[in-house]
């Protein structure tokens, strides 16, 4: 296998270096030349762009919304009128289901397969090849992605033979994500005007029932005062925002997650858009006349 990895941030960058350590020959292309250079530093293949797309047997995807993938996919100069026929998209990227459907059928017209397959588990899990992969498409797509697949994920959730149910199983689960950490955030501050210190409630929380994966790993950064971006208040704008607009299409209420938007959306608007999502806490802090650790 040979393969191509578009989006070269903080996710798409460990998923590289997974390919290339699993021994598939992988080009990485970002708007930044200096972060392929750095893929190339660590094993990363060079050559001309387009030699390498049309060899390729895998183009992995993963940039920041569907307008993104529209303009990798479909745009001026777009990957899909280079690539070979058999091939296969690996798209990672937060897109709604219909999205995800359209994606597959323009490809398919082309003899491209396109596997819908966002993806779960942080920069660390990314590196360490251990992601969990939403992931939906035609037995073909699976089969032509598996080699990639194995080199990334620790996890593959099998979810249909159509595009669309990854992309709804990741709304899901961002809806959810975006919830906690708001929730996470809350808590914690409602803890300091109560008097408690937040490391201790980090601690203990960590033990009872209230807790969360969330509350575990963004909880530390609230009581360290570590803003240091991991995934970002505007990662959580964007993904609620996309759950928002699915639940209106679908004519489904989400009330608890129309109000964490707010509260990200408050931190964007703060200034607060490129600081760890964990930063959210910053709104309840201000709110409520604390001081967070750290300053903040």
């Amino acid at each position: 296998m040979e393969a191509v990895l578009v989006g070269l941030g903080s996710m798409g960058f460990g998923m590289a270096c997974s390919l290339i350590r699993a021994g598939i020959p992988t080009l990485g292309v970002d708007i930044s030349p200096a972060r392929e250079a750095a893929l190339r530093e660590r094993g990363g293949a060079g050559g001309p762009r387009e030699a390498a797309i049309a060899a390729a047997d895998a183009v992995v995807i993963v940039v920041v919304n569907a307008a993104q993938s529209d303009a990798v996919l479909f745009g001026e100069g777009g990957i899909a009128a280079g690539m070979k026929p058999g091939a296969v998209v690996v798209n990672c990227t937060t897109v709604p289901p219909d999205h995800a459907r359209a994606s597959a059928s323009r490809l398919a017209a082309r003899g491209i397969h396109y596997l819908d397959a966002p993806i779960s588990g942080g920069a660390a899990r990314a590196a360490a090849g251990r992601l969990g992969v939403m992931a939906s498409g035609t037995e073909a797509a699976f089969a032509a992605a598996r080699p990639a697949l194995d080199a990334m994920a620790e996890t593959v959730f099998e979810l249909g033979d159509e595009a669309g149910a990854g992309s709804a199983m990741k709304a899901v689960n961002q809806l959810l994500a975006g919830v906690h950490i708001a929730a996470a955030a809350e808590a914690i501050t409602f803890g300091m005007k109560l008097g408690l210190d937040p490391a201790r409630t980090v601690e203990v929380i960590s033990k009872c029932a209230g807790t969360s994966w969330m509350f575990e790993n963004r909880g530390p950064h609230i009581a360290r005062g570590d803003y240091t971006p991991h995934s970002a208040v505007d990662i959580f704008v964007k993904d609620l925002g996309i759950v928002s607009d699915i639940a209106r299409a679908a004519r489904f209420s989400a009330p608890v997650a129309s109000a964490a938007l707010q509260q990200f959306l408050a931190a964007s608007g703060a200034g607060h858009g490129a600081e760890d999502d964990a930063a959210v806490a910053k709104v309840y802090a201000r709110n409520a006349g604390l001081e967070l650790p750290g300053g903040g």
